[in-house]
């Protein structure tokens, strides 16, 4: 179920009611993340994360990464979030991706074989409004085949991508700032911050 109770939604170039019915049926969307343009789904539907990887081009063992809203949302998909990686979401400014170690309630073809999770509190207000409206998590994979280059723009999405997702968002079409994927890190097992990219 889609949930309710939302505000309102503040991007009048999109209708949010067909964007939620797309996600809510298993369909995919085109769409700018809080860095690059991605392709995503609903992170619950396990067939919706496959048409991802077949569209990709990619191995179901690569991983992907999922968005959500906020930190309480986050806790409902991983056992636990170190003091430090709480205290860096607070602080940190650009965009940041955590390799959570322990994942729960997802589909397994979204977890690594390591029981690992990539989550991302999403930064920019459009995402955040869409995943808190579907009130579930979101997956965002850059929207290129797998082997090219990640888009940073609307513009160089391939139309090999934006003919096989069922919505293409309007919102930032026309923005051409370049955008950067998020930085990556994780935990190791000292409790040490291991920055994967920067």
């Amino acid at each position: 179920m889609i949930a309710t109770n939302v505000q309102p939604f503040m991007f009048e170039q999109d209708n949010m009611d067909n964007i939620l019915s797309v996600l809510d049926k298993g369909g995919l969307i085109l769409y700018p993340t809080d860095t690059i343009w991605g392709i995503g789904c609903d992170a619950c539907n396990e067939m919706a994360i496959n048409r991802i990887y077949a569209l990709k081009r990619r191995s179901p063992e690569t991983d992907l990464v999922v968005l959500v809203d906020s930190m309480s949302m986050l806790k409902k998909y991983v056992r636990h979030v170190h003091p430090r990686i709480d205290t860096l979401l607070h602080y940190h400014v650009r965009p940041l991706t955590v390799v959570y170690a322990d994942a729960r309630n997802l589909p397994s073809n979204v977890v690594a074989q390591d029981g690992s999770i990539s989550i991302r509190i999403a930064q920019d207000e459009f995402c955040r409004e869409l995943i808190a409206a579907f009130g579930r998590p979101i997956i965002a994979s850059s929207a290129s085949v797998s082997g090219e280059s990640a888009p940073a723009s609307f513009g160089s999405v391939s139309s090999q991508i934006i003919q096989n997702v069922d919505y293409v968002v309007k919102h930032r079409q026309y923005d051409t700032e370049a955008r950067e994927p998020s930085v990556l890190i994780k935990v190791d097992e000292e409790g040490e911050l291991l920055f994967l990219r920067d």
